[in-house]
């Protein structure tokens, strides 16, 4: 139902979305109102209530991540097909995740399961690093270039396989997975900061699946259940 890395060709390529400071594209002003009123009835009313959060979801051109065949429906209550087999997340799952993840400025963040760009514009709204992992190249590459045109120059874009996170920039202070894998990775809680948070879904295709918070302490990791939610299955390269 949400964003899915799903696995063709590994290739690890790294995109860098360069720009200047992110201005509000020349047709946002018409889209401004069913913006508010998604934010209005579909975030603020399910007691999201993050400042910032909310601030990010009223701000962030959500038409602008979507296909022209779906701009009419950018705004509505339910994911989107973004090609390739993918879709953009309900509103509602990216304001709840993200403030699940309790992010803050200066927190380093990895998003697995870039998508169309979305979440990481909602995340580079909040912080000023932003590291996203996309396993589908065609995805990776526009999602990049979304980002680069609306100016959100602390995103950077990876085409790789994201079960195993992006050892490189690690640790992250918050990590956000938008599909769902039967386990929670081991790579993904190694990258995980001492002190940090994880926001991942959790269980069988096709089956119950539980959207999860993972707390890092020391050696300790601690997982608190939220809801039930049903996502697409995270797959691996081969």
């Amino acid at each position: 139902m949400f964003l899915c890395l799903r696995l063709t060709i590994f290739v690890a390529v790294v995109l860098c979305a360069c720009a200047p400071t992110p201005t509000p594209p020349a047709t946002a002003d018409r889209f401004n109102a069913p913006r508010q009123q998604m934010v209005a009835e579909q975030i603020r009313a399910r007691d999201v209530r993050d400042v910032a959060v909310l601030r990010a979801l009223e701000t962030v051109p959500r038409h602008e991540f979507v296909p022209v065949e779906w701009l009419a429906q950018a705004y509505e209550d339910h994911p989107l097909p973004i090609g390739h087999g993918q879709t953009i997340s309900q509103p509602y799952i990216v304001a709840a995740m993200t403030e699940l993840a309790q992010i803050k400025r200066g927190d380093r963040v990895l998003e697995i399961g870039t998508g169309s760009g979305y979440q990481a514009a909602i995340l580079a709204a909040l912080t000023d690093q932003v590291y996203s992992v996309e396993i589908i190249p065609a995805l990776a590459e526009s999602a990049a270039a979304n980002l680069k045109r609306l100016g959100y120059t602390n995103v950077v874009v990876k085409n790789a396989d994201g079960y195993n996170g992006w050892q490189e920039f690690a640790p992250f202070d918050a990590i956000l997975v938008t599909c769902a894998p039967d386990h929670i990775p081991p790579p993904l809680i190694a990258q995980l900061k001492d002190g940090g948070r994880m926001i991942i879904p959790v269980g069988p295709v096709g089956g119950f699946q539980t959207l999860r918070r993972v707390f890092k302490r020391g050696d300790q990791v601690l997982t608190e259940n939220v809801m039930g939610v049903l996502f697409v299955p995270l797959t691996r390269a081969k």
